[in-house]
């Protein structure tokens, strides 16, 4: 038997919005170019938060960035107190949120009537000290009168969980920074909701010693909704945060066994793909 040390554990969270998109208002006189930031009328505070990838899209040309005459952007947002927004082609520059990093911009010749949507990927989240999923079975009491032993049958199953981590709200910007996870649960408009994977195994960690599972996958696949979340700030202690959350949906334990796929050419050879903007390879298959 093989023993797993949770120090190989980690959790791939993925930003949801309950709200498709939003019709806002951007105004002429919002756009501040010296500073680089501008804001959108209209928008509750909260809606959009650090580290959201949007896309924003106009009728005609946008005329936000500087020398771009497209109707839509797709960028990284950085969020200040008072809501103003700047643009970032990366996250991570996003999460520092430098006026040097981000995009120049220009003011539009009018205000424009502008739709935004949320489009988010999945990452690790940083500074994980530990993380618990539960999951429960209901059950319905079928005895009748003339049993002598109760009787139940099996109804809906649910899962609830909880996650712990040292805060950071800046920092190890590859990954998510555990300070969303308390934004996150305050949001209103566009709820708390997430994507996320819990894994229990990781690839390249491999304590059974048996070469064919070194690179195998174990994790949950859930999607869940933020129901609470705790800041733990002591004089003599580091800062935590812990997040309570419930699932909303399926909940699979999925595990990805199969080595990986390498494509051959008839002598045995790795096939090569010349690079290139026009160079594709579809391939039918299952994905993790």
């Amino acid at each position: 038997m093989t023993v797993y040390l949770g120090t190989h554990g980690t959790i791939e969270l993925q930003r949801q919005s309950a709200t498709p998109f939003f019709e806002l208002e951007l105004k002429s006189d919002d756009v501040d170019t010296t500073k680089k930031r501008f804001s959108f009328h209209k928008l509750l505070h909260g809606d959009l938060v650090t580290g959201d990838k949007i896309k924003i899209t106009a009728d005609s040309s946008l005329g936000l960035i500087s020398g771009s005459t497209e109707k839509s952007t797709e960028k990284y947002i950085h969020v200040d107190t008072v809501d103003g927004i700047r643009l970032y082609d990366t996250f991570a520059k996003a999460v520092n949120g430098t006026q040097a990093d981000a995009e120049t911009l220009t003011k539009p010749s009018s205000n424009l009537s502008v739709k935004v949507e949320i489009l988010n990927d999945a990452r690790i989240i940083a500074q994980v000290k530990s993380f618990e999923l539960n999951t429960e079975r209901e059950t319905v009491d079928t005895t009748t009168l003339s049993d002598d032993f109760r009787n139940r049958i099996s109804t809906l199953i649910s899962g609830s969980g909880r996650i712990s981590a040292f805060w950071e709200y800046t920092g190890d910007t590859t990954r998510e920074v555990p300070n969303y996870i308390l934004q996150l649960v305050l949001r209103t408009k566009v709820g708390s909701n997430f994507k996320a994977r819990f894994f229990l195994k990781v690839d390249d960690y491999n304590p059974s010693g048996v070469s064919a599972r070194a690179n195998d996958l174990v994790f949950y696949d859930i999607e869940g909704m933020l129901t609470s979340a705790a800041v733990q700030f002591a004089p003599d202690n580091v800062v935590e945060i812990a997040a309570d959350f419930v699932t909303t949906g399926a909940i699979q334990l999925r595990m990805v066994t199969e080595p990986p796929v390498k494509l051959l050419n008839e002598d045995g050879t790795s096939l090569l793909l010349k690079p290139g903007d026009t160079a594709k390879l579809g391939i039918t298959g299952a994905q993790p």
